[in-house]
């Protein structure tokens, strides 16, 4: 069994058995992909003891946990894992259930071929990104609500990709003669992010996105970052709090 959901921000509630009963009948070689925004891990240093345990209970979960990254991680923390080979491409294993896909790999999960990309530009940041040692700007935000985050505290630089990881993408993908099975994101193509919200703006990951999903044969494609769950059309579907199978079917077919 394959499940797909959306952001989870370290909140791992969906994943009780009362709002999740299926997990009573899967294993660890059945799945749960998060689409970005997992959460897990956030804080500054090492784990905290609330990470930790989250994490571990995780672990011991029923089935596998799988994630790309979103806009929301701690990248400095996340991207120093050691890098694995897993089911044909990369991963940081955060623990041995709960593994973190990496940008632009392609997985051969069941027989079904996956390609991954995290990341995404936030949202909420209209105010600005201010650094961690300008304490009177971030004291004077705070106290009139300013929508802002703090770099390398609540912010990274990696929420975008880089130019290698985009190119690591586009290498596998041309491997596959631009034919996979499924596609896993946090952001998506520019055009449906349009059609989404005309106010959204495009940038450099909804561009290469719009270009993946203009060249690539697939069959769908599920994301998050939104936090809405969408229907877009027989091919794409936004998920935040559901959780659905693999083999979803929408309201188009």
């Amino acid at each position: 069994m394959i499940y797909i959901t959306g952001d989870t921000h370290s909140d791992f509630t969906k994943f009780t058995e009362e709002q999740f009963p299926i997990q009573t009948e899967m294993t660890k070689d059945d799945y749960v992909i998060i689409c970005g925004d997992f959460g897990g891990v956030w804080t500054f240093e090492e784990e905290s003891s609330r990470e930790k345990e989250a994490l571990d209970w995780l672990n011991n979960k029923n089935f596998t946990t799988l994630f790309v990254d979103g806009n929301h991680e701690n990248f400095e923390r996340l991207y120093r894992y050691p890098v694995k080979e897993w089911h044909g491409g990369k991963v940081h294993k955060i623990r041995d259930s709960v593994i973190h896909l990496t940008r632009g790999e392609i997985y051969d999960i069941d027989n079904k071929k996956f390609f991954t990309f995290g990341g995404a530009r936030s949202h909420d940041i209209r105010d600005g990104i201010l650094d961690i040692d300008e304490y009177e700007k971030i004291y004077e935000y705070r106290k009139r609500g300013a929508c802002f985050r703090i770099r390398d505290y609540s912010w990274w630089d990696l929420e975008l990709p880089t130019e290698e990881e985009m190119n690591n993408g586009i290498k596998n993908l041309e491997k596959a003669n631009y034919k996979v099975d499924y596609i896993i994101t946090h952001c998506c193509p520019t055009s449906i992010q349009t059609s989404l919200n005309p106010s959204y703006t495009k940038d450099i990951l909804t561009d290469y996105l719009q270009e993946i999903s203009e060249k690539c044969e697939f069959k769908k494609w599920y994301f998050g970052h939104y936090h809405d769950y969408r229907q877009v059309n027989s091919q794409f579907t936004l998920l935040y709090e559901n959780i659905v199978p693999l083999e979803f079917y929408s309201i188009f077919e």
